[in-house]
């Protein structure tokens, strides 16, 4: 049994804002798979719930007429790993869903949920960084788009009023065209796990494919939220595809990364494991751009 106080169920994004704003100390749920769980443990004992999870509207992927891609905040796992558009032109989201859980979760968590739970290790969060994605959230005064380098505010705490709730992310053409990444999640088991870390790189690389012309890197648990490492990246930019190459940008990956000891790792551990990650996924994504390291 779980205790919940009361439950109201929104039938239109007006709606749902409405309910937000007449119970403000209610809780957002579309899929449940965190929230049922943070019930069950007491953690959220005896909260009111406001449901999404009839917003047909929010699933889903599109293009707008400019080429951005729309993620619909209720698009699950599963629909993100098949999805044509996804797979044509960010398959690594479509990598880093996969990784998501087992198939029931997969199948009923949703993106936006992964994002506006505010967890450092969530799959999806540091794929949607490293592609500049920007949330599009819905409140009283309409629409308004937050960077994700911008949502994440703190250890689980996001930038997300109280009368809001996210709609979409979306990611521009300029940020996915010509790019090709690879995402590594490092967990003590392959399935149904949380991620100890996680990695995403996407690089661009110059048109003679000799070069790195931009290259952009993001952690999951590198610290209390998802992280991009900026100064790896612009150390990056017009680099050779070389081995030297990517030990420079193990080396700078190092001086941005802060990660702490707990009981699924120590703070060594994961320092060790990240700059390896972090080399495996430049390689991946230079090979995948077309490149050859030498």
């Amino acid at each position: 049994m779980y205790d919940i106080q009361h439950y109201y169920e929104a039938n239109s994004v007006e709606e749902a804002v409405r309910l937000r704003v007449e119970h403000p100390e209610a809780v957002i749920i579309s899929g449940g798979s965190d929230i049922l769980i943070s019930i069950r443990s007491g953690d959220l004992a005896g909260c009111s719930l406001i449901s999404i999870h009839g917003l047909d509207d929010l699933r889903g992927v599109s293009l707008d007429p400019d080429g951005t891609l729309r993620i619909g905040a209720l698009t699950s796992f599963s629909h993100l790993t098949e999805d044509p558009l996804i797979l044509e032109h960010i398959p690594v989201l479509a990598e880093a869903a996969g990784k998501v859980g087992g198939p029931q979760i997969r199948n009923i968590g949703t993106v936006g949920g992964n994002v506006c739970n505010g967890v450092t290790s969530a799959d999806t969060a540091s794929t949607l960084l490293a592609h500049d994605a920007e949330a599009e959230l819905y409140g009283q005064n309409g629409k308004r788009r937050v960077p994700l380098t911008e949502f994440y505010i703190g250890a689980r705490r996001v930038n997300l009023e109280k009368d809001e709730i996210m709609t979409a992310l979306l990611i521009l053409p300029e940020v996915y065209k010509n790019y090709a990444g690879c995402y590594i999640k490092y967990s003590k088991r392959a399935a149904m796990d949380i991620a100890t870390s996680g990695c995403s790189v996407n690089v661009k690389l110059t048109p003679d494919k000799k070069a790195i012309e931009n290259a952009r890197v993001a952690f999951g648990v590198s610290g209390p939220v998802p992280t991009r490492m900026t100064q790896a990246e612009e150390a990056m930019r017009g680099k050779p595809l070389t081995e030297e190459t990517i030990e420079l940008f193990a080396e700078h990956i190092r001086s941005g990364i802060n990660p702490r000891t707990s009981w699924r790792a120590s703070r060594d551990f994961r320092i060790q494991i990240q700059l390896e990650m972090a080399r495996r996924c430049l390689r991946e994504s230079i090979v995948r751009a077309g490149g050859v390291i030498s």
